[in-house]
């Protein structure tokens, strides 16, 4: 329908997360409208990105070194480590201001359907750093509490005791927001809220 070069970045826009064909044909097309500067802009930010992003070795964040600031920073309590699913959960728990240990970044969770998902996200990476690193006294599943979620902090949770029944296992809190009505709390967030309660 396009030229063969317009039909070729749609495609690959379309690979992205929540970008269908109409989204990625707004992109080209505003590019293509807007001239050679905000693509060359572009261009460049990718560039940098793919020349100087690593994966931090410890926690497997992303950042410009290795070991990322987080786990180069000796204020931070190298005892506690939150594990989260992706890389985006840091900043959000950062911006709380009360965590002040370290991080270990899954990068997905275990999906029932997909047997391949062991292998892709950082769980055996999580296990060596178990082994090796004795300093760690308390482990926070600070992963979503949907089904996947709950899966792998379940898994977790049974190969944490196995190999280091030592290491305290403990999870966010969950319950009812703050301002919520009673009457419209659902039976498992109303059951979370009674289970933690203060």
């Amino acid at each position: 329908m396009f030229s063969p070069s317009i039909d070729n970045l749609i495609r690959a826009l379309k690979n992205l997360p929540s970008v269908g064909q109409r989204t990625a044909e707004r992109f080209v097309f505003y590019w293509l409208k807007s001239g050679k500067k905000e693509v060359n802009d572009l261009r460049e930010a990718l560039d940098n990105l793919l020349k100087n992003i690593k994966s931090c070795e410890i926690c497997w964040n992303f950042g410009d070194s290795n070991p990322c600031p987080i786990c180069q920073d000796q204020r931070r309590n190298a005892a506690i480590v939150a594990i989260v699913e992706d890389p985006q959960d840091i900043p959000v728990i950062e911006q709380t201001g009360e965590f002040k240990g370290r991080y270990h970044v899954l990068r997905g969770l275990l999906d029932s359907g997909d047997e391949e998902s062991f292998n892709k996200i950082k769980i055996k990476e999580l296990r060596t750093r178990l082994q090796t690193d004795k300093n760690i006294k308390e482990i926070i599943l600070s992963l979503n509490p949907n089904l996947n979620g709950e899966m792998t902090m379940l898994y977790l949770e049974k190969e944490i005791k196995k190999n280091r029944p030592d290491i305290k296992i403990s999870r966010l809190a969950r319950g009812l927001p703050m301002g919520a009505d009673l009457q419209y709390a659902d039976e498992i967030t109303l059951g979370s809220a009674i289970k933690n309660r203060k």
